[in-house]
């Protein structure tokens, strides 16, 4: 909103410094100090609400070691995490933007089904919450709305490189030089940034090649289900890493900064140029968005570290697994998650593969046999003897090296 204002105030009045709100670089420095203020003076505020109505997790013995010491911890702090992101994407964006009008939908949207499955069990008293086919339906539904946006809005568009061949005259000879530039027309697209590959991009239709002529036009038979898939996925995974101090917050942190970077150089020409990269129109603007998710989880991050003084709950946890997958979606590096997003793809393994081969073992041998102590995996070094401050700073690094591997498949073909 205040774009718009200060555009206005620009145009009409000539006002000194208003034009500084044109630059990418001064909204994106104004999100992240916004979203920390809300984040640390909010965050205060809301715990000791929450304090004062005794709002505090209920905490299931696990044979943890300080487990039961989080008991009466308050939760649904991840209210705080959706003010500190919303507040300064509605001041500093342009909302008249198709990608931070799916980004505000989807915050809002996983945001209010963990807020639901948070109050059912605070203030219902009813351990389990809200259904897990419930999340699940709300995930799909919200993937479903993101995948018809992608591939059906006239907006959502691409400018691909194409080699022309450029005649070069010297002395005594003439040389012919292929070149390759960004094409003019703007295209809607299924492709996507495949890494490891020199031309590294793929097109979902390729999957459906087998068809025949006119295959292109039943893209969305993949493109839909794939994106569905990953925000399932990428949500629910996030959700699994909240289990201990700082973790899933920290975690975010690290992977939302690594968007932000592929967003910048994603929706700037230049710099998709140099990177021989898919340039983006108007990517650009989810600089915004992302500085202000860095500056809510880090702000967070304030009273979630160990020892914690609220937790995130679902409110928070699925609404940034959503944030992260939906975005990389956007700059289309979704192929890219299973790097960046590794600490959440190996504690979503661990589960799987803990009750997969408890489950199997039971039935083929009559008793059940654990792969891991406990998951998901930070509970299995945790039951290792490790302390959890230390687990979560070691998945931290873990988290820092994936984050800038994944900056240099960028380069890595």
């Amino acid at each position: 909103m205040l774009y718009y204002l200060f555009k206005y105030l620009d145009e009409m009045y000539a006002l000194p410094g208003a034009g500084v709100f044109e630059y990418l670089s001064f909204r994106a420095a104004m999100a992240v100090i916004t979203s920390l203020i809300i984040s640390l003076l909010f965050g205060k505020r809301w715990i000791n609400y929450l304090n004062k109505k005794q709002v505090g997790e209920t905490i299931r013995d696990l044979g943890l070691e300080g487990q039961l010491d989080k008991q009466g911890t308050p939760t649904m702090g991840g209210l705080i995490i959706l003010a500190s992101i919303l507040i300064p994407a509605l001041l500093f964006a342009k909302l008249d933007n198709i990608y931070i009008i799916l980004m505000l939908f989807t915050t809002i949207w996983l945001g209010g089904v963990g807020f639901l499955d948070d109050y059912i069990k605070v203030f219902k008293k009813d351990k389990a919450g809200l259904s897990g086919k419930y999340k699940i339906i709300a995930q799909v539904i919200l993937g479903l709305i993101v995948g018809l946006v992608m591939y059906y809005n006239p907006s959502v568009v691409v400018r691909e490189k194409q080699q022309t061949v450029v005649q070069q005259t010297q002395i005594g000879s003439t040389e012919i030089t292929p070149t390759d530039n960004f094409v003019i027309e703007e295209a809607r697209s299924t492709k996507t940034t495949i890494p490891f590959f020199k031309n590294n991009e793929f097109d979902y239709a390729y999957l459906l090649k087998w068809i025949g002529e006119g295959y292109q036009k039943w893209a969305f038979l993949i493109f839909i289900p794939i994106v569905i898939l990953i925000i399932v996925g990428v949500s629910n995974g996030a959700n699994l890493t909240d289990g201990m101090d700082g973790l899933a917050t920290g975690t975010s942190a690290i992977i939302g900064l690594t968007l932000g970077i592929l967003a910048w150089v994603s929706g700037n020409i230049i710099f998709a140029d140099y990177l021989n990269i898919m340039y983006l129109p108007n990517v650009g603007e989810l600089t915004i968005y992302v500085s202000a998710f860095v500056g809510a989880t880090v702000g967070f991050l304030w009273y979630n570290t160990y020892p914690a003084q609220v937790f995130m709950g679902d409110t928070g946890s699925l609404a940034i697994g959503g944030i992260i997958a939906v975005f990389a979606i956007i700059i289309r590096k979704e192929l890219l998650i299973p790097i960046l997003c590794g600490i959440f793809l190996a504690e979503s393994l661990s589960v799987i593969i803990q009750v997969s081969y408890f489950k199997y073992t039971k039935r083929t041998r009559g008793a059940g046999v654990r792969v891991f102590k406990m998951s998901p995996l930070h509970h299995h070094f945790q039951k290792l003897g490790y302390p959890e401050p230390k687990i979560v700073l070691r998945f931290f690094i873990v988290g820092i090296m994936l984050a800038v591997f994944t900056i240099i498949t960028l380069k890595l073909r």
